[in-house]
């Protein structure tokens, strides 16, 4: 009775938390992103996995816990790909996002770029984020490869130009003195990884526009594909992809400027670094979940708002459609 209390009834393949509420939303992202289960061991996996064949057989062991049965649908969810069942490559799990991405975002906001490393730092930003989209993509479709590379080099051509180009202009305007040009600098990752990430998703799913997406009813059932519901999942996505970067390349260069000038950091600038790395992996860590609990995974709408076909070939007033990340 007190476990039921603390730990809802175990649901084979559905979030723990309830997902019509933002906290829900957060905690469900969180225990996703958890990069303790990077160090899980491969007995612990088919451990696991066979504990959740056991559940769909019916033919669990006694005494098996509810608690038991998330953990480890949490571990099976972090390592293997729901459509492949292969194992995703670790630094391009979800849960790997943070600690291998954080490097590059400490990359991005070292102060005194010059064009070569920005150009690096940028290209290696969207190579890493080509290869998480890549190795978490929806595989129940077959995408051909060349709609990923379309996507990649869009992003990484739109990431550099921008920022290099922004760089460039600060650089040439005489309006700043060299401390106020160095702050505003740090500044210039966001507005081309934002734009990078939009035009990510404008590549990549542009198809989706013009063939639309499946929109299904209470009981889980395809009522059609709806193009109007598409262009709702494109643009929740594109507002979640700017926003995530937002905290990332904004809070740390306001917090090291105040930092900076600490009597600590000022006697001992060989900490700056190592205290730079660790406002960025807070901040980080503290984002990513967030942004993506914005919206629902599973989001609804209106059947009335559809096509008229769409909303005439069901009696569900509210529909639901899968928006991606």
């Amino acid at each position: 009775m007190a476990e039921s209390a603390v730990c809802p009834a175990f649901q084979l393949g559905r979030p723990r938390y309830d997902q019509s509420f933002f906290l829900g939303r957060f905690r469900h992202f969180v225990d996703i992103i958890d990069p303790r289960t990077l160090f899980i061991s491969e007995t612990h996996l088919k451990e696991c996995v066979a504990l959740l064949d056991h559940f769909k057989n019916g033919t669990l062991p006694p005494g098996t816990t509810d608690q038991q049965l998330w953990e480890a649908q949490k571990v099976k969810q972090a390592i293997i790909h729901p459509d492949t069942g292969q194992k995703i490559f670790m630094p391009f799990r979800m849960s790997g996002y943070v600690p291998f991405g954080t490097p590059i975002v400490v990359g991005l906001l070292l102060p005194n770029q010059t064009l070569a490393s920005t150009v690096f730092w940028q290209w290696l930003n969207q190579s890493h984020n080509a290869c998480v989209n890549y190795a978490n993509r929806n595989a129940t479709k077959p995408t051909p490869t060349s709609r990923f590379i379309q996507g990649y080099l869009g992003a990484v051509t739109s990431a550099v130009s921008i920022a290099v180009g922004l760089n460039v202009l600060i650089e040439k305007s005489r309006t700043f003195n060299p401390a106020t040009r160095l702050i505003i600098q740090r500044f210039v990752p966001f507005p081309a990884v934002a734009s990078a990430n939009i035009c990510n998703v404008a590549l990549m799913r542009h198809n989706e526009l013009s063939e639309g997406i499946d929109v299904l009813d209470s009981n889980g059932n395809v009522v059609g594909s709806s193009r109007i519901a598409a262009k709702h999942a494109l643009m929740e996505t594109a507002f979640t992809r700017v926003v995530l970067p937002l905290p990332i390349f904004v809070l740390p260069p306001i917090i090291m400027a105040f930092l900076e000038k600490r009597p600590l950091l000022q006697a001992h600038r060989w900490l700056m670094l190592p205290v730079h790395s660790l406002v960025c992996l807070a901040v980080f860590g503290l984002s990513l979940p967030l942004a993506i609990s914005l919206f629902p995974q599973m989001s609804e709408i209106q059947a009335s708002h559809l096509e008229p076909e769409i909303a005439m070939a069901t009696d569900c007033k509210v529909l639901t459609y899968n928006k991606g990340l």
